[in-house]
């Protein structure tokens, strides 16, 4: 019955329910800090791309010191089916969750019932566990559930990756030897919660991992243990769409996307001859919609990887095979050209550009933040679900009349304001943003600079506002 998952038929009005409720939740556990920093899954501004760079971060720090790192990547059985909700309302209490939200969450839980009918048969049983699908707070309800794991009482040896359900733990070592007998033990500390919190890690599909750049001949095969079964060690693991391999280099990851878009575009030429060809247009957005993001996907993990000549290779021929195919030239014309010719960035610098982008955007909005660019507040100092703010209907007869707008296309990101001050115009303005630049924010900074300007208007004091 492992293969099978029952269909949730959930009722509007509980969703309803469950979006006010997890709101709450989520900006209590925020202010408070009580999630654990180590969860990237489900929570906002952070992606994939913020836990593999961060188990990359911990992995360099031993490559200085010269010391080794076992990754053991722990696969969960039926991850979201076995969500424990005692555990999870144990979490809300030890978190101090104000007490009607946390009565309205054991309400919520409580009742539920898992029906199999057939023809001739109806099992009905009350269930005590599951998040279920289409639910709007389950996602965060497995945050609150994975939360106790993440707060083990762990070495200072050891970092611990989560992703949703995909858990990752990292243990450093002066030798093979100790980082070994560091990991057997944290293994252990989670079987313990594992049998505690009723969920079960695969021992099947759970593999470890030795990292090294370390040139001396030492013990390099691993015996690990989980719930008494010997982990597979493997060479190269993939972990969230990255695969790291035992020096760190990327080497596998940039042949294995190099590799995959090679066979689509193959895939594409075969397919665009039976159709008499694609045309300019149709293969310029399959580059920059299917192949292209491929091609970036977790580029500021390993961009210091095409910094060698053999990884830069693979990546520009693979670029090469679709700009060929755009420009419907022949393959004597250079890579740099057929860029110029099609309107394309260079895949060396596109994904220079996109690296740089993420760090600028992402990974240094806590410290030395540039002052004239824009970022989201922190989660901690959102305000709560429950303050509204009040926003008065417009009417014909107002005496000052604000429109504003903003739009992206193709041709870039802008803005518009337009002022009428007793019907007749008094400020008109076009702004035009970054091509990075979302439509929200856009329409943002046109409210600002129209509420800039109307402060600069001479208005007559006898014009009502």
């Amino acid at each position: 019955m492992t293969k099978y998952r029952p269909i949730s038929l959930l009722n509007y009005v509980g969703k309803v329910l469950e979006k006010p409720l997890i709101n709450r939740i989520n900006h209590h556990a925020a202010s408070t800090g009580y999630l654990n920093k180590s969860q990237y899954g489900f929570r906002p501004q952070t992606s994939s791309i913020d836990a593999v760079l961060a188990l990359k971060e911990y992995i360099e720090d031993d490559f200085r010191t010269g010391e080794v790192t076992i990754l053991v990547s722990l696969d969960v059985k039926a991850a979201f089916n076995a969500a424990w909700w005692p555990t999870i309302l144990k979490s809300l209490n030890d978190s101090l969750c104000p007490r009607n939200l946390y009565n309205l969450t054991r309400s919520y839980f409580s009742n539920r019932h898992s029906t199999l009918q057939t023809t001739n048969i109806k099992i009905e049983e009350e269930i005590t566990r599951d998040c279920p699908q289409g639910s709007y707070c389950g996602p965060e309800m497995w945050n609150i559930y994975y939360n106790s794991l993440l707060n083990l009482n762990f070495t200072h040896r050891t970092k611990t990756i989560a992703f949703a359900g995909d858990f990752m733990l990292a243990i450093r070592g002066r030798t093979v030897t100790e980082a070994e007998n560091m990991t057997k033990i944290e293994l252990t500390k989670r079987a313990a919660w594992a049998r505690d919190n009723k969920i079960h890690f695969n021992e099947q599909k759970s593999k470890g991992i030795l990292i090294s750049r370390r040139r001396r001949k030492e013990q390099k095969d691993l015996i690990i243990y989980l719930n008494s079964h010997p982990l597979t060690q493997v060479q190269s693991l993939k972990y969230l769409g990255i695969i790291l391999e035992k020096k760190l280099t990327f080497k596998d990851h940039i042949n294995y996307i190099t590799d995959k878009c090679s066979k689509l575009i193959f895939a594409l030429s075969k397919s665009a001859k039976l159709n008499w060809g694609l045309g300019y247009g149709a293969l310029k957005t399959i580059y920059t919609g299917a192949i292209l993001p491929l091609l970036q996907y977790g580029v500021p993990i390993w961009i210091k990887a095409p910094a060698k000549a053999t990884y830069k290779i693979k990546l520009i021929r693979v670029q090469r095979l679709i700009n060929i195919r755009i420009a419907n030239s022949s393959r004597t014309v250079s890579n740099e050209a057929l860029c110029i010719i099609n309107g394309l960035t260079p895949i060396d610098i596109r994904l220079e550009e996109t690296a740089q982008l993420f760090q600028t955007t992402r990974r240094t909005r806590t410290t030395n933040w540039p002052q004239n660019i824009d970022y989201d507040a922190q989660p901690e100092h959102w305000l709560n679900p429950a303050d509204t703010v009040r926003i008065s209907e417009h009417h014909e007869d107002d005496a000052i009349q604000i429109f504003t707008d903003g739009s992206k296309s193709a041709q870039g990101v802008g803005a518009g304001i337009t002022i009428f001050i007793q019907n007749k115009l008094a400020h008109q303005r076009r702004l035009t943003l970054h091509s990075n630049c979302s439509n929200n924010q856009a329409e943002q900074l046109a409210i600002v600079k129209a509420m800039e300007t109307i402060k600069e208007l001479h208005i007559a004091d006898n014009v009502p506002r």
